[in-house]
């Protein structure tokens, strides 16, 4: 029987991306870390494990030798709901495979890719589960599975799911794994678990295949929020639930008390982090619970960090698909919750700046019951939003990815096939008549974003984001040094963007391009700023502006815009 303190390991995140977890990079999962955890709990000597992502071995084939020399290898990942992605690209199937030939020790393969693949990681697809030619799959958890093939002797292991006194000990050992992702510590979040699983059973959704809700306590999330902290990270998002208006309840009702302890316990132990945010809320929670509810989310709106969104799981406002789907709540019922969330949640911390917690929509086509008059439903709800005043975050609209264990399962993509034509041609309509004018009104001229990671060039503009959930792609004019964080402020919108300028806008040296974004700034009068230059104060260029106060964006002082330096990106724009 092999010594586990002897035992080298290799771990590679090919990321993941589920309806109630998000590993994509500037993001780190859970798995990767409760894996190590287990690991080291199970007698690995945590010096011995190395872990990866799947784009630090695209860009260094150096780094494959860690896979073939390792005694054990582990891939972890898998997409079950589509995206685009710009911080990384996750792993393709023919990927994955090749991390299996190419390893020399016992493999093993984890993540929800366990429940199944496709021919690549898009909507409107079946999802196959295979094995991939890994010596050993988790068909439960993985860092179960690690430690109990660990624990053997690497003789094996029966699956099963671990259990929340394992995952105490587990998610605060493995917090060390963070320092080798190659976005440490500056531009790397950590997904924080309140909870997994979900009371309900929606067609599509393949959280329920975790089981009826477990929760973790506060002091739990908290400690491993330490552990983290102590091992560099800043930005912190709690977004491994189904609803965390659930927390510390009895799956339904929400529990106001325990949130309170777990927001507050949290900035507690990390009283300089920079991003605090979460991502899933059950809507029917707000609606069936309304002032437990809204007293939660004043609490959230408290503690969190400016920009936050709680994703409400709508998927359609057509009543044949809801009921045919076994969707939880109605449009009625949806629009009350998005107003509450406004009301408790919507305020901004300063004038110009995001409001601190807003909902976002899920919407999701290719359902059972799906006809014509189905996106005309989505339409007009999304219209009424817009016309009450209201704000949203974020809209987000998908074909749906069909998986085995669950209803869809059946019915497979087809529906999603067959409207794909009239769907691109709503998303588009969406985008333009709601999304843009919605941007306009969440994210109006002048708003400052702090801390944009400036991460790509394209076609003569600098592109980043913050870290959060859902941020916002931000445009700036000119090429500068990526890697850099840079405060911009917004001085236009596209339809899930926005363009920006460095804030504040140094008028003595600002570019022509940069100027000539400004609202009420055109060309001409751009040229007539530069010609004019120096100036001693800003509102000596304002008297010259028509219908804008360029003081929102400008100063006639120098400014070091350059705050921070991020490690080198990996991955590639999508």
């Amino acid at each position: 029987m092999p010594d586990p303190g002897t035992l080298s390991v290799t771990i590679v995140d090919g990321y993941v991306d589920e309806p109630a977890h998000f590993g994509v990079p500037p993001y780190i999962s859970t798995y990767p870390r409760f894996t190590a955890g287990a690991l080291v709990d199970a007698g690995v000597d945590a010096e011995n494990i190395t872990y990866h992502t799947i784009d630090e071995l695209r860009d260094d084939r150096m780094n494959w030798g860690d896979v073939a020399t390792a005694d054990l290898f582990i891939y972890v990942g898998g997409m079950t709901v589509p995206g685009k992605y710009v911080g990384g690209t996750p792993a393709e199937p023919d990927e994955v495979k090749e991390l299996a030939w190419t390893a020399n020790g016992t493999t093993l393969l984890g993540g929800p890719v366990r429940f199944g693949v496709g021919e690549e990681n898009a909507g409107a697809q079946e999802m196959e589960r295979k094995e991939l030619d890994y010596e050993f799959v988790a068909k439960g958890d993985v860092e179960a599975a690690a430690h109990d093939l660990v624990d053997s002797g690497m003789e094996g292991f029966n699956d099963r799911m671990r259990d929340n006194e394992e995952l105490d000990r587990w998610a605060s050992t493995g917090a060390f794994i963070v320092e080798q992702h190659p976005n440490h510590p500056d531009y790397l979040i950590a997904e924080m678990e309140t909870s997994r699983g979900c009371a309900y059973r929606c067609s599509f959704c393949t959280e329920p295949l975790y089981g009826n809700p477990a929760f973790r306590s506060a002091d739990s999330v908290v400690e491993e929020v330490d552990r983290l902290s102590d091992h560099g990270l800043e930005h912190f998002r709690l977004g491994r639930q189904a609803d965390i208006l659930a927390f510390g309840g009895d799956g339904e009702a929400p529990n106001p008390d325990a949130i309170r302890r777990l927001y507050s316990g949290i900035r507690e132990v990390a009283p300089t982090l920079q991003t605090l945010h979460l991502d899933n809320m059950n809507p029917v929670t707000i609606t069936d619970y309304p002032e437990a509810s809204r007293e939660a989310i004043e609490t959230i709106a408290e503690h969190n960090t400016p920009g936050d969104t709680a994703a409400f799981g709508l998927e359609s406002a057509d009543p044949v698909v809801q009921e045919q789907n076994n969707l939880l709540v109605t449009a009625e019922e949806c629009l009350e919750a998005v107003r509450v969330v406004n009301e408790a949640g919507g305020w901004r911390p300063a004038e110009n700046r995001l409001p601190k917690l807003l909902p976002g929509i899920n919407l999701v086509h290719g359902l059972q019951g799906e006809r014509p008059e189905t996106y005309d439903h989505n339409r007009r709800f999304l219209r009424q939003v817009y016309d009450e005043g209201l704000m949203l975050r974020r809209i987000n609209i998908r074909q749906v990815m069909a998986f085995a264990g669950t209803e869809m399962g059946d019915t497979g993509a087809d529906i999603a096939k067959e409207h794909k034509a009239q769907f691109q041609e709503y998303k588009r309509a969406v985008r333009e008549q709601v999304d843009n004018p919605m941007l306009q009104r969440v994210v109006p001229p002048g708003t400052v974003l702090p801390d944009v990671h400036l991460e790509y060039h394209q076609d003569g503009k600098t592109f980043g984001r913050q870290l959060g959930t859902y941020p916002l792609l931000v445009g700036i004019p000119d090429e500068r040094e990526l890697g850099t964080t840079i405060d911009i402020a917004v001085v236009d919108h596209g339809y899930r963007s926005v363009t920006g300028v460095p804030y504040p806008l140094d008028i003595n040296a600002a570019s022509m391009d940069e100027l000539t974004i400004v609202p009420g700034i055109n060309s001409g009068r751009a040229g007539d700023i530069v010609v004019s230059r120096p100036y001693d104060a800003v509102e000596e260029v304002a008297d010259g502006v028509d219908a804008v106060d360029l003081t929102k964006f400008a100063t006639a002082g120098k400014t070091d815009l350059t705050v921070s330096r991020m490690p080198e990106r990996s991955g590639s724009a999508d």
